[in-house]
């Protein structure tokens, strides 16, 4: 009978394919910050290239002219969509599960697209009801002029298609994908990481107010508890798109 030596057992051990193995807390905030940074660098690069593109003065007041332009800021959303799945690529590769499975990029029942899209109705709803009650806009103010501005540079299905498409693949792809998968499997447990990938996530969208804010977060809630319920990841972009593209067509309407 053949038998291996100490050096051929060793060898085979080398060679043996490395099991699958899902990032835990450390690995998937680790991951996290490179991948958003990825993002960050994408929409940095598209706003460089439109203040010379302009020749806008550099100082605050022409960066901040340029920035806010609807047009830079639809090419910047866009932007960040392939940054961010290149940096998934890239991680999820070092861990040897298909990354369609491991960001949860499943399908799912019709029932569950009716409850969740009934749910997000209900809940954008009371909190439309609770900002008029207030006395309060109902949608941010500076989208009114991101719309206006995006007209005018006749970029207006762009703007949609940025807000309604790229913004909720990248977003969700790296909150309720990434971050929920890793946090999900380590001692946060699945609640845990619904909570803590909602609140970074309520973060990335800081140019809201604290009212705003709140609305984000509980949006976050509701998407990372039905990425728990379905584990499906297109459940939530096909709601968070649906929630964009609404909020937009609402700006419009309000603005005239």
């Amino acid at each position: 009978m053949d038998s291996l030596s100490p050096q051929d057992a060793t060898a085979a051990l080398n060679l043996a394919p490395r099991p699958p193995r899902v990032f835990k807390f450390w690995g998937t905030a680790l991951w996290g910050l490179v991948i958003f940074v990825a993002m960050f660098l994408g929409q940095v690069a598209v706003i460089v290239y439109r203040i010379m593109a302009q020749g806008a003065e550099l100082s605050v007041a022409g960066i901040t002219h340029v920035v806010a332009d609807g047009l830079t800021i639809s090419l910047s959303v866009l932007a960040g969509l392939p940054m961010v799945v290149l940096a998934l690529w890239v991680a999820i590769r070092r861990t040897g599960i298909p990354f369609a499975d491991y960001l949860g990029l499943r399908g799912t029942s019709w029932k569950n697209v009716i409850i969740g899209i009934v749910a997000l109705v209900v809940l954008v709803g009371a909190w439309d009801m609770v900002s008029r009650a207030a006395g309060r806009e109902v949608t941010p103010g500076f989208m009114g002029d991101v719309l206006k501005s995006a007209q005018e540079h006749s970029a207006l299905w762009l703007l949609v298609i940025a807000f309604a498409v790229a913004a909720p693949l990248w977003e969700e792809l790296f909150a309720r994908g990434w971050l929920y998968r890793g946090w999900s499997e380590s001692a946060l447990g699945p609640y845990g990481a619904i909570l803590l990938s909602s609140i970074v996530w309520t973060i990335m969208h800081l140019q809201y107010d604290w009212f705003f804010l709140c609305e984000v977060l509980s949006i976050g809630l509701l998407f990372g508890y039905l990425r728990f319920r379905t584990g499906s990841s297109w459940l939530t972009i096909l709601l968070h798109g649906l929630n964009n593209l609404a909020a937009t067509i609402q700006t419009w309407w309000l603005a005239g």
